[in-house]
């Protein structure tokens, strides 16, 4: 596997990024960077970003959850962000992210994780839940789904698929832009762009939406069926703040809420923002998550 790394020259002039750099190499080499933030005797919250940002979506939202009295663990995905990124497309498959991200979670030792996920990050951390939900304590789910492949997918993501896997240019930060409702700045773009100094970077963003199980032939359908088993008998509590802006996700809350039971009795919010919620609204969501910690 060849293995590329992001020169550190490349995030030399990002702003509004103060974190402290952690790293942990896997078993098959590669490294993988994550934030960790607060006092390690607080309760510990797991934010996990999807395609094709990084731990940078969650600048606004670490402050705030760290001043509220939480630890904070914020990794980047292999591909993605400081973390290494293989340079092969098939380099990549949906079971390979979830051991990636388990070999942290393992490294780190956590317990009682309050998780908070949205795109990617739900088709991962939901894999990890369900296979140890002994060691998860909450879940806040944004714009996510855990697909089995049992139902088409919105025409929006299936362009989104196509546009990923055909397009010749593929800038990054053009699709974090389409994908918000609120202007990013030069500095914003230049901070989503700057993981993937050349195309060979970006085989980890280029292959994901293939990624996502669209049939029941996919090699994961049967796999995110079982974790369903999991998830409709998850009585822990269970928070939905889905964005009124986006065409992928939409309704996914109504179906989290229909089939989890820790969803009842919660403070489900609609959140104004397109699919990438937390640069339009992120310290809004952190002040939603605190509360909700607080009440459970």
């Amino acid at each position: 596997m060849k293995i590329l790394r992001t020169p550190e020259s490349a995030f030399k002039n990002i702003i509004d990024y103060p974190f402290k750099e952690n790293y942990h190499t896997t078993s098959d080499g590669l490294r993988v960077h994550y934030l960790d933030e607060g006092n390690p005797d607080h309760p510990l919250v797991l934010l996990l970003h999807g395609e094709p940002s990084w731990s940078f979506l969650y600048r606004t939202m670490i402050p705030i959850l760290v001043a509220g009295g939480m630890r904070v663990i914020a990794p980047d995905l292999v591909g993605f962000g400081k973390s290494d990124k293989p340079a092969a497309q098939s380099d990549y498959t949906y079971a390979k992210h979830i051991d990636w991200m388990q070999e942290v979670l393992d490294h780190l030792e956590l317990k009682n994780i309050n998780m908070f996920i949205q795109d990617w990050g739900g088709l991962i951390g939901l894999r990890l839940l369900t296979a140890n939900p002994d060691n998860f304590a909450t879940v806040v789910a944004a714009n996510t789904m855990l697909p089995t492949g049992s139902v088409t997918p919105p025409q929006a993501f299936l362009d989104w698929q196509n546009f990923a896997a055909t397009s010749p240019k593929f800038d990054v930060a053009t699709v974090l832009q389409r994908a918000t409702t609120t202007t990013l700045s030069d500095d914003i773009i230049a901070a989503y762009n700057a993981p993937f100094p050349t195309e060979e970077h970006k085989a980890g963003a280029r292959v994901f939406p293939a990624l996502v199980p669209t049939t029941e032939k996919d090699p994961e359908s049967e796999n995110n069926k079982k974790a369903w088993g999991v998830l409709t008998q998850w009585s822990k509590p269970f928070l939905c703040l889905f964005s009124d802006q986006d065409p992928i996700s939409k309704g996914g809350d109504q179906v989290f809420q229909k089939l989890i039971p820790g969803t009842k009795g919660q403070e489900h919010q609609t959140i104004s923002g397109g699919h990438f919620l937390q640069e339009d609204a992120g310290q809004e969501i952190a002040s939603f998550m605190i509360e909700f910690y607080n009440k459970n």
